[in-house]
């Protein structure tokens, strides 16, 4: 019998991982349970995918905040330090921002508007309008903002993150002063040393600084490369990717996994005899159209993934053939003549047959469909398994 459903996403429940876990025999021992609880059979090109948070927990990747701060000072020097374009977040911001307060006598905290570069919105466009602010030009001190726009609460969390953030550093014994600037150069005004906390813009960043004449400059991807007084340590992103843990730790990215995904898939092999494929998983990538965010946190959706993952969707757009190559099918003729033509594709690269098909890598659109399935609060399922991702019409 023609098989009626496509792609499945499953959300996988697993027990509360701890440090020194045997994340990979968790893993497949959960989906197997699974698959055998509610009467599916794994098959070969299977997706399983595991949430970086369980990973680096599993790890014991953690920091303290007096870690970070001796970090800061040591690569920024203990003086006045511009902290310019984090993101307004308390989970994954804050506990950072009170490490970096430590390591530091006075912060410049310059952020970046109308919104921060996840979306997060200090102040709408249309006030900005209003006020006839040019944000690409404009530089505001705190009293001018305040002046024009009051206090602008997140329309989710409901805090004003301008004196949140302020209070927070304060609390750590720093003095703040804020200002709003697009350019990070507007820094140097202020100071020679520069921590950037943008995440996917950061490498311009750092350039622009370093060609403007700043001395020192960091991002967060250069904050706890190594362990300090024996912490955890990202050696590639540093603090960029972390999470709250407690009011004085933060949760670090993973570090190394390819080992544990290719573990996973081996284990699958042994035990099922099918190649699945795994991987493991930050932010996605999706924008909420009322509050405008981006999930986009994480410096990568793909922390780790097996070889099968490579690459970019290689499919046709039906309803492009069904409008103007078979416009004079229908029925069974035109079901016929397009599952033939997706049995003949080859390398769509380029043809206008593929014109509208999501032009991003496969690793970008899985996690996306993982944490969207996942979720971040209490469902309880780190573990994904995606059945029938890479079929097709004729599958």
């Amino acid at each position: 019998m023609e098989r009626k459903v496509g792609t499945i996403s499953r959300g996988i429940r697993c027990p509360i991982i701890r440090q020194g876990d045997d994340l990979a025999k968790i893993v497949v021992d959960s989906v197997l349970d699974a698959a055998q609880s509610e009467g599916y059979a794994l098959r070969d090109r299977d997706v399983v995918a595991v949430t970086e948070s369980v990973v680096a927990r599993s790890q014991g990747n953690y920091a303290s905040i007096d870690a970070i701060g001796k970090d800061v000072r040591a690569k920024l020097g203990g003086g006045t330090v511009g902290v310019i374009f984090p993101i307004l977040s308390r989970n994954r911001f804050a506990i950072c921002l009170r490490g970096i307060a430590r390591g530091c006598k006075k912060i410049v905290l310059m952020l970046s508007y109308p919104s921060d570069e996840v979306g997060n919105e200090l102040v709408s466009l249309d006030k900005l309008d209003e006020a006839k602010i040019n944000p690409y030009s404009d530089v505001l001190t705190l009293e001018k903002y305040r002046e024009l726009f009051g206090e602008n609460l997140h329309p989710f969390t409901l805090v004003d993150y301008v004196q949140y953030y302020s209070d927070l550093i304060r609390e750590e014994g720093c003095e703040v002063e804020v200002i709003f600037a697009n350019d990070c150069r507007v820094i140097l005004d202020y100071t020679k040393n520069v921590l950037t906390c943008d995440i996917h813009s950061r490498a311009r960043s750092k350039r622009l600084l370093l060609a403007a004449g700043a001395e020192r400059v960091c991002g967060l991807d250069d904050i706890m490369t190594a362990s300090v007084d024996g912490s955890g340590c990202n050696e590639r992103f540093g603090l960029l990717g972390s999470n709250k843990a407690t009011e004085s730790t933060v949760k670090l990215f993973p570090r190394e996994c390819t080992d544990l995904v290719m573990q996973i898939q081996k284990s699958f092999l042994e035990k099922t005899g099918k190649l699945v494929e795994v991987m493991v998983y930050g932010d996605g990538a999706f924008k909420d159209p009322v509050g405008k965010i981006w999930e986009l946190a994480d410096p990568s959706v793909s922390v780790a993934h097996t070889p099968g993952l490579e690459g970019t969707p290689n499919e046709l757009k039906l309803k492009y053939l069904a409008d103007n190559d078979f416009a004079d099918l229908n029925g069974e003729a035109l079901k016929d003549a397009i599952s033939q033509r997706i049995r003949e594709k080859g390398d769509l690269a380029g043809s206008m047959a593929s014109q509208g098909t999501t032009p991003r890598r496969l690793t970008d659109l899985i996690g996306s469909l993982c944490d969207l399935t996942s979720g971040s609060g209490d469902k309880g399922t780190p573990v994904i398994h995606i059945q029938g991702y890479f079929d097709n019409y004729t599958n």
